[in-house]
């Protein structure tokens, strides 16, 4: 059985005919790193909800290790940040984790410690946790947030929009540390509009449309997945012949697209397509200095709906 459970979850809201949620089902194994993505309105937000007990579907159930989300032995091991941070502005940001880790009963001799150990963990300084919270930016609410919700080293893990208006330096934070709780049997589940963590951090994601699960995609999918390669050619090499570069595509199963100095696009059906791609091209004397794809993998979901879905 897995660790959490969301079995035929269906929601609707009061004056609203279309259910936010219409039969959802979804297993999370232990350890994992779930992304919930989708557009605006799609449910995302209710379904998290529901997970976590604020919200209480009309048919259907969630179980998080064979209890209620709600149950106390279950919130005394769960970890949220929230998309919305609504804290005590006078409050500074030391004794605003000193304040959640007494109402956690986390023991008092260990609370010193073990706050300071929060904010370092984040990335924040002490003269941060000495600053009143009022002052902080979006970033650093983003990282007192992650903190709090760190305390107590919990075992499941729900994030609401976690890297918003957080800097490139929050954002390798952010990576390493969910790399690391993953790695140690920490179950997360994260909800965001930010596809490349997403794609970055995940090891499984879920596209939710209208209220529906309509595909759920893994960290190999994408290697199955068409796509164009976007080749960027040195700009102090002779510019490629595009009758030259269409013939090593071709050789290599790719199809070539167009030229723009000083990219190349190619159309290529995988990831073995882009390995021989690049092979070809780099063997026909092709100056390539690097080679990323047009569009991420999560992407396709926006665009193309659940084709493609795993």
């Amino acid at each position: 059985m897995a660790l959490i459970e969301v079995q035929d979850l269906s929601k609707t809201y009061h004056g609203r005919s279309a259910p936010a949620l219409d039969h959802v089902s979804l297993s999370i194994e232990q350890g994992e790193s779930l992304g919930i993505i989708g557009p605006n309105g799609a449910g995302k937000t209710t379904l998290l909800g529901c997970m976590l007990g604020f919200l209480h579907p009309d048919s259907g159930k969630v179980s998080i290790a064979g209890h209620a989300p709600d149950d106390l032995s279950v919130r005394a091991k769960t970890g949220y940040l929230p998309e919305r941070l609504v804290f005590d502005r006078w409050m500074n940001g030391i004794d605003f984790l000193r304040f959640h880790h007494s109402l956690a009963g986390l023991p008092q001799a260990q609370r010193d410690s073990d706050c300071a150990a929060a904010l370092e963990r984040v990335g924040l300084a002490p003269a941060a946790g000495a600053q009143a919270i009022g002052r902080y930016s979006r970033g650093m609410l983003q990282r007192i947030g992650l903190a709090q919700a760190l305390l107590g080293d919990p075992q499941f893990l729900f994030l609401d929009e976690p890297v918003s208006g957080v800097d490139p330096t929050g954002l390798l934070v952010f990576r390493k540390l969910l790399g690391d709780l993953s790695a140690q049997g920490v179950t997360i589940v994260l909800n965001s509009h930010q596809l490349a963590e997403v794609e970055r951090v995940c090891s499984r994601v879920v596209f939710v449309k209208q209220g529906r699960i309509e595909a759920i995609d893994t960290a190999r999918a994408g290697a199955a997945v068409a796509r164009v390669l976007r080749v960027r050619i040195a700009a102090d090499a002779p510019p490629p012949v595009p009758a030259r570069l269409a013939e090593l595509a071709q050789n290599a199963g790719a199809r070539y697209v167009e030229f723009v100095a000083p990219d190349a696009r190619f159309a290529v059906t995988d990831d073995a397509g882009a390995t021989r791609l690049l092979a070809a091209l780099l063997a026909g004397g092709v100056a390539v200095i690097e080679a990323a794809p047009e569009q991420g993998r999560l992407e396709r979901f926006f665009t193309q709906g659940s084709e493609g879905a795993r």
